[in-house]
């Protein structure tokens, strides 16, 4: 698929071939000519023959400089600091160079062997025939989108895939390389880890010799149960390759945490993503940069009787430089909640050193990089910037076993490492968080608010925890809006995360809640001055949403009565056609119709232009653009119901809206409405859309069963509208949609 984001150049210059010298009998004449065509070639030399260049990758510098003289050059690297493993990765959101840190950790308390972790992004790979014979290189690669490689592995793939591209021995031969390859994926997609098994192809047809079986994360189930029945028969294959023995590393840290007695205020880092946040300095606002964005709109979109939430936010983004399209992502930077914050910090017994201003060095920087700003303080790590509110991982309670504070306490956490079955009756279908694993583990009740009276504090040292803790990563949510109406503003729509455990004899029955959802739904309350339902005085959990440090670090997210969130935006490639006389069909049930809020404002947007300047039959040609949408009631969570019939009428009849509502309409036997039965009633103008009038069709929703449904009955439409099946006509006229991006989804599990 074409990246929107790339350009591509070609030569700035056609050399002009001699285009009549008059015949000579004179010698000067032909010796001025040929200085001419030699003088053009010379000037021109590198606009004519780099268009023949075979390879797609950037230049070989590898050849040209070695050593620490060329950054890009990793072979070097390992060479100058003694390395065996190369570990490069393939990560959009962060879960994949996690991975990748993990195996070279494992790498070196197991075998004592250092590894190089790259960004493949930031090296060049023809000598990657130059690997040692002793060496081996792992790819944790994750599949994207559909099926696409993460941005920071396109030319990785590339190379990789390219017939022409050769590495430096001038062959595309990598014979004898040992290599090693876990993929990310989800199984609701389409591609599953295509990436993964994509690198194991190419590798594997290059010569290269995989140890062990490839490995594959399902993030659908459990990627971290994946990972952990995968690596065990990994590392003992690779002992055998490598010819190393278990036991020859040792545990040892990755960082050094230290306290900082006298620390300038301003120069420390309480919740700010970057230097330039921290000193106010004005830059680009990016996912290293986010932007402080005043919330001008935030409102419930759902009736009050409703038992859920469904937040509509307005982030002003007047003066930051950000710019979006419709059918982008917004990434909402979240902090964790008080309870977890005050939890872990009587956990770790830190509850009266929240405010010590700590400094975090990496004794190994290649390998663990210090993941968040630097000098900080124990309150702020655990509130900002890692990973608390997540479930917490089986391999992680092995470590802290260790600390435990009782033998109890560290025969439950070694059971509960050990034992699979246990571990997911126990925290996995509870939904513990690590301090509530912890302090369960030690006797203490989590029921109620963690004090340090009531919580049995652990001598857990915190690079431990640094080490062991994901970041908190943003969450994104496609932007409903588009900037021809809204230039200055992004709106999200997110329904509000909130569901039950399964309690067992361990664990009661509790609430689980969003992060980042949770976090908008708190930020409404404050906009607009609401009352919000929290943790009673007995702790107990009556509890509408957790409680938050919206103000954000130093009040830095609020001013007077006007509240900020941090956030930027992640280009997407789901687009509208340029050209409006393509139909198009949008399927979004439940908050799947946010981006199609956005499409319907780009298209009324134009209309409004189109007919300004061209009259009112300016649309007469225009394809007509179709949503089916779906919810539970037209009462309870219609989302945006006053909008449409505005875009209805401006749009002059191109624009029509399907409703499903799930618990309002049945069929004639009782069963429920859905978008996928909408569509099977209009199949007729579905099939004409897409096969005569070459529209376009986008789905945005749940990955599971919505949309896998969905395909199966706009296959089960064109198979029957072509003559045929389902099964063989309509999945191939599927997958030509896909591949010619006319078919285009933007799903979530």
């Amino acid at each position: 698929m074409t990246d929107p984001n790339r350009t591509t150049f070609s030569p700035a210059f056609n050399l002009p071939l001699a285009g009549t010298i008059m015949a000579s009998s004179s010698s000067d004449f032909f010796i001025l000519g040929l200085g001419v065509v030699l003088a053009a070639l010379y000037l021109f030399r590198d606009q004519l023959f780099a268009a023949s260049k075979p390879k797609t990758a950037p230049i070989a510098t590898s050849k040209l400089a070695n050593g620490s003289g060329n950054p890009r050059d990793f072979i070097a690297k390992m060479k100058e600091n003694k390395k065996r493993l190369v570990i490069f990765y393939g990560s959009q959101t962060g879960t994949a160079e996690e991975y990748a840190i993990r195996l070279a950790k494992e790498a070196k308390q197991k075998f004592g062997l250092a590894s190089l972790v790259c960004d493949p992004e930031e090296y060049d790979f023809e000598n990657l025939d130059q690997l040692p014979e002793d060496s081996a290189a792992f790819f944790v690669m994750a599949t994207y989108g559909e099926g696409e490689p993460t941005d920071n592995a396109v030319q990785l793939m590339q190379n990789l895939q390219d017939e022409a591209f050769e590495f430096s021995n001038g062959e595309r031969s990598l014979q004898g390389l040992k290599y090693v390859v876990f993929g990310l994926g989800n199984k609701t997609y389409e591609h599953y880890n295509s990436i993964g098994r994509a690198v194991d192809t190419e590798l594997t047809k290059m010569g290269a010799v995989r140890i062990g079986e490839r490995g594959e994360g399902d993030d659908d189930k459990s990627m971290e149960e994946d990972y952990l029945e995968w690596k065990d028969g990994m590392w003992e294959a690779f002992a055998t390759a490598m010819g190393v023995e278990e036991g020859q590393g040792g545990d040892s840290a990755d960082f050094v945490v230290s306290e900082l007695e006298s620390h300038p205020q301003e120069k420390v880092y309480l919740g700010e993503f970057s230097a330039r946040a921290l000193t106010k300095t004005k830059g680009i606002h990016d996912a290293k940069n986010p932007f402080p964005a005043p919330i001008t709109v935030a409102r419930e979109l759902f009736a009050k009787t409703a038992d859920r939430n469904c937040v509509h936010v307005e982030f002003n983004t007047e003066g930051s430089g950000i710019t979006y399209q419709h059918g982008d992502h917004v990434g909402l930077w979240p902090l964790n909640p008080d309870v977890e914050v005050e939890r872990l910090l009587c956990v770790l017994g830190l509850h009266d050193k929240r405010d010590t201003v700590i400094g975090i060095e990496s004794l190994d920087p290649a390998l663990a990089k210090v993941p968040f700003p630097v000098p900080t303080t124990y309150g702020t790590v655990l509130r900002h910037y890692i990973d608390i509110s997540a479930v917490a991982g089986r391999q992680i309670l092995g470590t802290l076993s260790k600390f435990a504070p009782t033998p109890e306490a560290e025969a439950f956490l070694k059971n509960l490492n050990t034992n699979k079955e246990e571990y997911h009756a126990v925290v996995a279908d509870g939904c513990l968080k690590l301090g509530e694993v912890l302090q369960l583990a030690a006797g203490n009740s989590f029921k109620g608010l963690p004090t340090p009276e009531n919580t049995t504090s652990w001598p857990i040292p915190f690079d431990i925890v640094v080490s062991a803790i994901p970041r908190l990563q943003p969450r994104y949510y496609s932007i409903s809006s588009s900037p021809k109406l809204h230039p200055n503003t992004i709106h999200a729509t997110a329904v509000v995360l909130k569901y039950e455990n399964i309690p067992s004899a361990n664990v009661h029955h509790k609430w689980v809640y969003g992060v980042g959802s949770n976090f908008l739904l708190n930020l409404k309350h404050a906009a607009n001055g609401e009352p919000v339902p929290l943790m009673d005085g007995g702790g107990e959990e009556r509890v509408a949403v957790p409680a938050y440090l919206i103000e954000g670090p130093r009040g830095a997210y609020k001013a007077d009565n006007l509240y900020k969130a941090p956030i930027h935006v992640r280009r997407s490639t789901f687009r509208l056609p340029t050209n409006p006389k393509s139909p198009v069909i949008m399927i979004g049930p439940g908050t799947g119709v946010a981006p199609f809020r956005g499409f319907v404002q780009e298209r009324v947007a134009l209309a409004r232009r189109s007919i300004e300047k061209n009259g009112p039959d300016a649309l007469a040609d225009w394809g007509r653009i179709s949503l089916f949408y779906g919810c539970r009631k037209s009462t309870e969570d219609y989302l945006y119901a006053d909008e449409w019939p505005q875009y209805e009428e401006e749009l002059k009849g191109k624009f029509k809206l399907h409703c499903a509502f799930s618990r309002e309409k049945y069929k004639p036997d009782g069963s429920k409405i859905y978008v996928q039965d909408l569509l099977w009633e209009d199949k007729e103008h579905i099939a004409d859309a897409i096969l005569n009038g070459k529209g376009y069709v986008y789905i945005c929703g749940e990955a599971k069963n919505m949309s896998k449904q969905v395909e199966d009955v706009l296959a089960r439409i064109l198979g029957e509208a072509k003559g045929g099946s389902a099964e063989v006509e309509g999945v191939a006229e599927l997958k030509l949609l896909k591949e010619r991006s006319r078919l285009m989804l933007d799903v979530w599990s």
